[in-house]
Protein backbone atom coordinates (compact mmCIF):
# COMPACT_ATOMS: atom_id res chain seq x y z
CA UNK A 1 0.00 0.00 0.00
CA UNK A 2 2.79 2.40 0.75
CA UNK A 3 4.78 1.76 -2.49
CA UNK A 4 1.64 2.17 -4.48
CA UNK A 5 1.34 5.90 -2.66
CA UNK A 6 5.00 6.00 -3.49
CA UNK A 7 5.00 5.32 -7.11
CA UNK A 8 1.50 7.30 -7.45
CA UNK A 9 3.30 10.45 -5.95
CA UNK A 10 6.48 9.99 -8.06
CA UNK A 11 4.24 9.64 -10.95
CA UNK A 12 2.45 12.75 -10.16
CA UNK A 13 5.64 14.81 -9.26
CA UNK A 14 6.82 13.63 -12.66
CA UNK A 15 3.50 15.28 -14.41
CA UNK A 16 4.11 18.18 -13.05
CA UNK A 17 7.98 18.13 -13.84
CA UNK A 18 7.01 17.40 -17.70
CA UNK A 19 4.36 20.15 -17.96
CA UNK A 20 6.35 22.77 -15.86
CA UNK A 21 9.24 21.90 -18.14
CA UNK A 22 6.88 22.32 -21.62
CA UNK A 23 5.36 25.76 -20.16
CA UNK A 24 8.72 27.00 -19.57
CA UNK A 25 9.51 25.97 -23.04
CA UNK A 26 6.96 27.87 -24.71
CA UNK A 27 7.00 30.52 -22.92
CA UNK A 28 10.76 30.55 -23.96
CA UNK A 29 10.01 30.05 -27.68
CA UNK A 30 7.56 32.70 -27.03
CA UNK A 31 9.98 35.59 -25.73
CA UNK A 32 12.52 34.10 -28.50
CA UNK A 33 9.68 34.94 -31.06
CA UNK A 34 8.65 38.14 -29.61
CA UNK A 35 12.67 39.03 -29.66
CA UNK A 36 13.09 37.66 -33.38
CA UNK A 37 10.06 40.19 -34.28
CA UNK A 38 10.72 42.75 -32.41
CA UNK A 39 14.42 42.68 -34.02
CA UNK A 40 12.25 42.35 -37.38
CA UNK A 41 10.28 45.44 -36.72
CA UNK A 42 13.22 47.40 -35.22
CA UNK A 43 15.25 46.99 -38.62
CA UNK A 44 12.20 47.65 -40.79
CA UNK A 45 11.60 50.43 -38.90
CA UNK A 46 15.71 51.69 -38.87
CA UNK A 47 15.67 55.34 -41.12
CA UNK A 48 19.33 53.57 -42.31
CA UNK A 49 20.17 50.29 -44.65
CA UNK A 50 22.98 48.49 -45.05
CA UNK A 51 25.22 47.30 -48.07
CA UNK A 52 28.23 45.58 -48.43
CA UNK A 53 31.33 47.68 -50.95
CA UNK A 54 33.77 45.01 -51.24
CA UNK A 55 36.51 45.45 -53.19
CA UNK A 56 40.73 44.81 -53.07
CA UNK A 57 42.29 48.07 -51.13
CA UNK A 58 45.45 46.38 -50.39
CA UNK A 59 47.50 43.60 -52.86
CA UNK A 60 48.11 43.52 -56.44
CA UNK A 61 44.57 44.99 -57.89
CA UNK A 62 44.45 47.58 -55.07
CA UNK A 63 45.74 49.68 -58.32
CA UNK A 64 42.70 49.07 -59.80
CA UNK A 65 39.55 48.74 -57.11
CA UNK A 66 40.48 51.70 -54.82
CA UNK A 67 38.54 53.91 -57.27
CA UNK A 68 35.78 51.40 -57.82
CA UNK A 69 35.11 52.03 -53.75
CA UNK A 70 35.21 55.51 -54.04
CA UNK A 71 32.75 55.64 -57.12
CA UNK A 72 30.01 53.22 -55.16
CA UNK A 73 30.65 55.72 -52.37
CA UNK A 74 30.06 58.73 -54.24
CA UNK A 75 26.73 56.96 -55.80
CA UNK A 76 25.37 56.36 -52.04
CA UNK A 77 26.42 59.92 -51.06
CA UNK A 78 24.61 61.13 -53.91
CA UNK A 79 21.27 59.25 -53.36
CA UNK A 80 21.27 59.93 -49.67
CA UNK A 81 21.51 63.68 -50.54
CA UNK A 82 18.10 63.05 -52.74
CA UNK A 83 16.37 61.46 -49.69
CA UNK A 84 18.00 57.36 -50.12
CA UNK A 85 15.80 54.54 -50.93
CA UNK A 86 12.35 53.90 -49.64
CA UNK A 87 12.93 56.83 -47.18
CA UNK A 88 15.89 55.35 -45.90
CA UNK A 89 19.27 56.38 -46.18
CA UNK A 90 22.15 53.95 -47.57
CA UNK A 91 24.77 52.93 -45.10
CA UNK A 92 28.14 51.53 -46.50
CA UNK A 93 29.82 49.06 -44.90
CA UNK A 94 33.50 48.50 -46.60
CA UNK A 95 35.25 45.33 -46.37
CA UNK A 96 38.60 44.55 -47.93
CA UNK A 97 39.10 41.88 -50.34
CA UNK A 98 42.94 41.84 -50.28
CA UNK A 99 43.49 40.87 -54.18
CA UNK A 100 42.84 37.09 -52.58
CA UNK A 101 39.93 35.53 -53.75
CA UNK A 102 39.35 33.07 -50.52
CA UNK A 103 38.81 36.73 -48.54
CA UNK A 104 36.36 37.54 -51.08
CA UNK A 105 34.24 35.08 -50.00
CA UNK A 106 35.10 34.90 -46.51
CA UNK A 107 33.95 39.04 -46.68
CA UNK A 108 30.86 38.59 -48.78
CA UNK A 109 29.72 35.78 -46.21
CA UNK A 110 30.07 38.04 -43.21
CA UNK A 111 28.37 40.82 -45.14
CA UNK A 112 24.94 38.90 -45.83
CA UNK A 113 25.34 36.52 -42.44
CA UNK A 114 26.14 38.97 -39.59
CA UNK A 115 25.94 42.44 -40.82
CA UNK A 116 22.62 41.54 -42.94
CA UNK A 117 23.29 44.19 -45.75
CA UNK A 118 20.69 44.48 -48.28
CA UNK A 119 23.31 43.75 -51.65
CA UNK A 120 26.98 44.25 -52.29
CA UNK A 121 28.64 46.18 -54.64
CA UNK A 122 32.12 44.08 -55.57
CA UNK A 123 34.87 42.48 -57.05
CA UNK A 124 37.53 43.36 -60.19
CA UNK A 125 38.40 39.98 -61.18
CA UNK A 126 36.58 36.92 -62.51
CA UNK A 127 38.12 34.50 -59.77
CA UNK A 128 37.08 37.21 -56.89
CA UNK A 129 33.27 37.10 -58.32
CA UNK A 130 33.83 33.09 -58.86
CA UNK A 131 34.63 33.01 -55.18
CA UNK A 132 31.55 35.13 -54.14
CA UNK A 133 28.86 33.21 -56.67
CA UNK A 134 28.42 30.31 -54.16
CA UNK A 135 28.04 32.97 -51.02
CA UNK A 136 25.35 35.13 -52.32
CA UNK A 137 23.50 32.04 -53.97
CA UNK A 138 23.46 29.93 -50.82
CA UNK A 139 22.71 32.98 -48.49
CA UNK A 140 19.81 34.37 -50.95
CA UNK A 141 22.25 37.61 -51.05
CA UNK A 142 22.75 39.96 -54.40
CA UNK A 143 25.99 40.94 -56.11
CA UNK A 144 26.31 43.82 -58.72
CA UNK A 145 29.42 43.35 -60.84
CA UNK A 146 31.03 46.01 -62.45
CA UNK A 147 33.90 45.03 -64.32
CA UNK A 148 33.97 43.51 -67.91
CA UNK A 149 34.36 39.75 -67.82
CA UNK A 150 34.60 36.24 -69.98
CA UNK A 151 30.97 35.69 -70.12
CA UNK A 152 30.13 32.21 -69.57
CA UNK A 153 28.05 32.70 -66.90
CA UNK A 154 24.58 33.41 -65.23
CA UNK A 155 23.65 33.47 -61.50
CA UNK A 156 20.56 34.61 -60.57
CA UNK A 157 22.27 36.50 -57.71
CA UNK A 158 24.15 38.50 -59.51
CA UNK A 159 23.35 41.89 -61.66
CA UNK A 160 26.68 42.67 -64.12
CA UNK A 161 27.36 45.83 -65.21
CA UNK A 162 30.31 45.58 -66.89
CA UNK A 163 30.46 44.33 -69.97
CA UNK A 164 30.52 40.74 -71.22
CA UNK A 165 32.08 39.04 -74.21
CA UNK A 166 30.17 40.46 -77.42
CA UNK A 167 30.31 43.72 -75.37
CA UNK A 168 34.03 43.80 -75.76
CA UNK A 169 36.21 41.07 -76.91
CA UNK A 170 34.28 39.86 -79.41
CA UNK A 171 33.93 43.43 -81.38
CA UNK A 172 37.57 44.69 -80.13
CA UNK A 173 38.82 41.51 -82.01
CA UNK A 174 36.79 41.49 -85.10
CA UNK A 175 38.18 45.72 -85.52
CA UNK A 176 41.81 44.56 -85.10
CA UNK A 177 41.14 42.06 -87.73
CA UNK A 178 39.60 44.69 -90.02
CA UNK A 179 42.28 47.47 -88.92
CA UNK A 180 45.21 46.53 -87.51
CA UNK A 181 46.22 43.23 -88.86
CA UNK A 182 45.74 39.11 -88.82
CA UNK A 183 48.27 37.91 -86.78
CA UNK A 184 47.76 37.78 -82.89
CA UNK A 185 49.76 36.93 -79.53
CA UNK A 186 47.67 36.40 -76.62
CA UNK A 187 48.81 37.64 -73.27
CA UNK A 188 47.46 37.44 -69.72
CA UNK A 189 47.25 36.47 -65.74
CA UNK A 190 46.84 32.94 -64.75
CA UNK A 191 43.44 32.18 -63.97
CA UNK A 192 40.08 31.99 -65.38
CA UNK A 193 39.27 35.20 -67.22
CA UNK A 194 41.95 35.95 -69.64
CA UNK A 195 41.96 31.79 -70.23
CA UNK A 196 38.07 31.59 -71.13
CA UNK A 197 38.73 34.83 -73.06
CA UNK A 198 41.63 33.52 -74.81
CA UNK A 199 39.85 30.20 -75.95
CA UNK A 200 37.05 32.47 -77.20
CA UNK A 201 39.53 35.00 -78.95
CA UNK A 202 41.05 31.71 -80.54
CA UNK A 203 37.65 30.15 -81.93
CA UNK A 204 36.76 33.93 -83.23
CA UNK A 205 40.32 34.02 -85.00
CA UNK A 206 40.05 30.76 -86.63
CA UNK A 207 36.23 31.60 -87.87
CA UNK A 208 37.13 35.42 -89.10
CA UNK A 209 40.83 34.37 -90.74
CA UNK A 210 43.48 35.09 -87.98
CA UNK A 211 46.35 33.72 -87.24
CA UNK A 212 47.38 32.67 -83.74
CA UNK A 213 51.28 33.53 -82.95
CA UNK A 214 51.62 32.40 -79.30
CA UNK A 215 49.91 32.20 -76.36
CA UNK A 216 50.81 32.85 -72.30
CA UNK A 217 50.19 33.47 -69.18
CA UNK A 218 51.87 34.71 -65.61
CA UNK A 219 50.61 34.39 -62.11
CA UNK A 220 49.16 37.59 -61.09
CA UNK A 221 51.42 39.86 -59.29
CA UNK A 222 53.96 38.82 -61.45
CA UNK A 223 56.95 41.60 -62.66
CA UNK A 224 59.55 40.08 -65.06
CA UNK A 225 58.46 39.82 -68.53
CA UNK A 226 61.85 39.17 -70.39
CA UNK A 227 61.09 35.89 -71.57
CA UNK A 228 57.59 36.34 -72.86
CA UNK A 229 58.72 39.98 -74.38
CA UNK A 230 61.20 38.19 -76.23
CA UNK A 231 59.27 35.63 -77.61
CA UNK A 232 57.20 38.40 -79.01
CA UNK A 233 59.73 39.74 -80.61
CA UNK A 234 60.82 36.79 -82.43
CA UNK A 235 57.53 35.57 -83.50
CA UNK A 236 56.54 39.56 -84.34
CA UNK A 237 52.62 39.82 -84.30
CA UNK A 238 50.14 42.54 -85.40
CA UNK A 239 48.38 42.42 -82.46
CA UNK A 240 49.20 41.90 -78.75
CA UNK A 241 45.95 40.90 -76.98
CA UNK A 242 46.24 41.77 -73.54
CA UNK A 243 44.09 40.39 -70.64
CA UNK A 244 46.96 40.82 -67.87
CA UNK A 245 45.46 42.39 -64.59
CA UNK A 246 46.42 43.95 -61.51
CA UNK A 247 49.80 45.96 -61.23
CA UNK A 248 51.70 43.15 -63.98
CA UNK A 249 50.73 45.59 -66.38
CA UNK A 250 53.14 47.81 -64.87
CA UNK A 251 55.83 45.89 -65.05
CA UNK A 252 54.62 44.44 -68.91
CA UNK A 253 54.33 47.97 -70.37
CA UNK A 254 57.94 49.55 -69.48
CA UNK A 255 59.55 46.48 -70.35
CA UNK A 256 58.03 46.62 -73.67
CA UNK A 257 59.47 49.67 -74.43
CA UNK A 258 62.87 49.18 -72.83
CA UNK A 259 63.05 46.53 -75.52
CA UNK A 260 62.53 49.14 -77.86
CA UNK A 261 58.73 48.03 -78.78
CA UNK A 262 56.73 51.23 -78.96
CA UNK A 263 53.20 51.33 -80.14
CA UNK A 264 54.31 52.11 -83.46
CA UNK A 265 55.72 48.37 -83.86
CA UNK A 266 53.20 46.37 -82.32
CA UNK A 267 49.61 47.15 -81.70
CA UNK A 268 48.64 46.20 -78.42
CA UNK A 269 45.33 45.98 -76.71
CA UNK A 270 43.94 45.68 -73.37
CA UNK A 271 41.06 45.06 -71.52
CA UNK A 272 41.89 45.59 -68.02
CA UNK A 273 43.66 48.83 -68.55
CA UNK A 274 41.75 52.00 -68.15
CA UNK A 275 42.23 55.63 -67.28
CA UNK A 276 43.20 54.84 -63.63
CA UNK A 277 45.83 52.39 -64.62
CA UNK A 278 47.41 54.52 -67.13
CA UNK A 279 48.59 56.91 -63.80
CA UNK A 280 49.86 53.89 -62.45
CA UNK A 281 52.21 52.86 -65.86
CA UNK A 282 52.69 56.24 -67.12
CA UNK A 283 51.52 57.75 -70.67
CA UNK A 284 55.23 57.68 -71.59
CA UNK A 285 55.01 54.10 -72.17
CA UNK A 286 51.20 53.41 -73.12
CA UNK A 287 50.84 56.15 -75.51
CA UNK A 288 49.33 55.22 -78.78
CA UNK A 289 48.57 51.64 -77.38
CA UNK A 290 44.57 50.67 -77.42
CA UNK A 291 42.33 49.41 -74.86
CA UNK A 292 38.49 48.18 -75.06
CA UNK A 293 36.09 49.56 -73.42
CA UNK A 294 32.27 50.80 -72.99
CA UNK A 295 33.10 53.99 -71.61
CA UNK A 296 36.27 56.38 -71.54
CA UNK A 297 36.77 59.92 -69.68
CA UNK A 298 36.95 61.57 -72.89
CA UNK A 299 32.86 60.24 -73.20
CA UNK A 300 30.99 63.39 -74.59
CA UNK A 301 27.47 63.11 -72.85
CA UNK A 302 26.02 65.87 -70.54
CA UNK A 303 25.87 63.23 -67.79
CA UNK A 304 29.44 62.70 -68.38
CA UNK A 305 30.47 65.98 -68.03
CA UNK A 306 28.88 66.20 -64.32
CA UNK A 307 29.96 63.13 -63.52
CA UNK A 308 33.65 63.67 -64.32
CA UNK A 309 33.57 66.99 -62.52
CA UNK A 310 31.77 65.55 -59.10
CA UNK A 311 34.25 63.13 -58.92
CA UNK A 312 37.01 65.27 -59.64
CA UNK A 313 35.61 67.71 -56.76
CA UNK A 314 35.61 65.38 -54.64
CA UNK A 315 38.57 63.00 -54.90
CA UNK A 316 40.92 65.58 -56.39
CA UNK A 317 41.73 67.42 -59.72
CA UNK A 318 44.58 64.49 -60.44
CA UNK A 319 42.07 61.67 -60.44
CA UNK A 320 40.29 60.18 -63.26
CA UNK A 321 37.49 58.25 -64.27
CA UNK A 322 36.89 55.01 -66.50
CA UNK A 323 34.84 52.22 -67.28
CA UNK A 324 34.70 50.12 -64.07
CA UNK A 325 34.68 53.23 -61.70
CA UNK A 326 31.45 53.91 -64.17
CA UNK A 327 30.04 50.56 -64.24
CA UNK A 328 30.53 51.02 -60.26
CA UNK A 329 28.79 54.19 -59.55
CA UNK A 330 25.32 53.65 -61.66
CA UNK A 331 25.10 50.07 -60.34
CA UNK A 332 24.10 51.86 -56.94
CA UNK A 333 21.81 53.34 -59.00
CA UNK A 334 20.75 50.87 -61.20
CA UNK A 335 20.08 48.81 -57.44
CA UNK A 336 18.41 52.09 -55.83
CA UNK A 337 15.46 52.08 -59.04
CA UNK A 338 14.96 48.23 -58.85
CA UNK A 339 14.10 48.94 -55.01
CA UNK A 340 12.12 51.65 -55.17
CA UNK A 341 10.09 50.10 -58.52
CA UNK A 342 10.00 47.11 -55.87
CA UNK A 343 8.65 49.08 -52.87
CA UNK A 344 11.16 46.50 -51.16
CA UNK A 345 14.59 45.77 -50.48
CA UNK A 346 13.84 41.92 -50.95
CA UNK A 347 16.17 40.35 -52.95
CA UNK A 348 13.47 38.69 -55.45
CA UNK A 349 11.02 41.30 -55.47
CA UNK A 350 14.17 43.68 -56.34
CA UNK A 351 15.52 41.08 -59.41
CA UNK A 352 11.91 40.86 -60.60
CA UNK A 353 11.30 45.13 -60.63
CA UNK A 354 14.79 45.00 -62.34
CA UNK A 355 13.85 44.00 -65.48
CA UNK A 356 13.75 46.67 -67.87
CA UNK A 357 14.96 49.94 -66.04
CA UNK A 358 17.13 52.74 -67.39
CA UNK A 359 19.30 55.30 -66.46
CA UNK A 360 21.28 57.82 -68.06
CA UNK A 361 24.66 56.81 -66.77
CA UNK A 362 27.84 59.05 -68.10
CA UNK A 363 28.68 57.07 -71.20
CA UNK A 364 25.01 56.68 -72.01
CA UNK A 365 21.80 55.14 -71.54
CA UNK A 366 21.98 51.46 -70.05
CA UNK A 367 19.30 49.16 -69.22
CA UNK A 368 19.09 46.03 -67.40
CA UNK A 369 17.93 42.84 -68.75
CA UNK A 370 15.95 40.43 -67.31
CA UNK A 371 16.47 37.69 -68.77
CA UNK A 372 20.54 37.15 -68.17
CA UNK A 373 20.87 40.66 -65.60
CA UNK A 374 23.37 41.70 -67.63
CA UNK A 375 23.12 45.32 -68.78
CA UNK A 376 22.96 46.61 -72.96
CA UNK A 377 26.51 48.62 -73.47
CA UNK A 378 27.63 50.68 -75.98
CA UNK A 379 30.71 48.91 -77.15
CA UNK A 380 34.04 51.58 -77.76
CA UNK A 381 38.06 51.19 -78.82
CA UNK A 382 40.04 53.82 -77.94
CA UNK A 383 43.93 55.09 -78.14
CA UNK A 384 45.97 56.22 -75.44
CA UNK A 385 46.99 59.94 -75.72
CA UNK A 386 49.39 62.05 -74.34
CA UNK A 387 47.82 63.78 -71.71
CA UNK A 388 46.43 60.04 -70.26
CA UNK A 389 43.25 60.34 -71.37
CA UNK A 390 41.69 57.98 -74.86
CA UNK A 391 40.57 59.26 -77.71
CA UNK A 392 37.51 57.08 -79.26
CA UNK A 393 38.25 55.07 -82.66
CA UNK A 394 35.51 53.44 -83.00
CA UNK A 395 32.07 52.80 -81.33
CA UNK A 396 28.72 50.78 -81.75
CA UNK A 397 26.81 52.85 -82.41
CA UNK A 398 24.01 51.76 -79.78
CA UNK A 399 24.01 50.20 -77.05
CA UNK A 400 24.39 46.25 -77.95
CA UNK A 401 22.63 43.30 -76.14
CA UNK A 402 24.42 41.26 -73.95
CA UNK A 403 24.99 37.58 -74.86
CA UNK A 404 26.53 35.97 -72.29
CA UNK A 405 27.00 32.77 -73.74
CA UNK A 406 27.61 33.96 -77.24
CA UNK A 407 24.22 32.41 -78.40
CA UNK A 408 24.06 34.54 -81.46
CA UNK A 409 27.59 33.59 -83.01
CA UNK A 410 27.27 29.94 -85.19
CA UNK A 411 31.43 29.64 -84.19
CA UNK A 412 31.16 29.88 -80.44
CA UNK A 413 28.64 26.87 -80.43
CA UNK A 414 31.06 24.98 -78.90
CA UNK A 415 32.25 26.95 -76.17
CA UNK A 416 29.01 27.11 -74.67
Amino acid sequence: MKRSKVVKASLTFLLILIFAIGSGCAASNLVSKDKQTEASEKKGSSDEVEVGVLHSLSGTMAISEVSLRDAELMAIEEINAAGGVLGKKIKPIVEDGASDWPTFAEKAKKLLQKDEVATIFGGWTSASRKSMLPVVEQNNGLLWYPVQYEGMEQSPNIFYTGATTNQQIVPSVTWLLENKGKKFFLIGSDYVFPRTANKIIKAQLKAEGGELLGEEYTPMGHTDYSTLISKIKKEKPEVVYNTLNGDSNVAFFKQLKDAGLTSKDVTVLSVSVAEEEIRGIGVDVLEGHLAAWNYFQTTDTPENKTFVEKYKAKYGDDRVTGDPIEAAYFAVYLWAEAVEKAGSFDVEKVKSAADGIEFKAPGGTVKIDGETQHTYKTVRIGAVQKDGQFKELWNSGEPVKPDPYLKSYEWAKGLQ
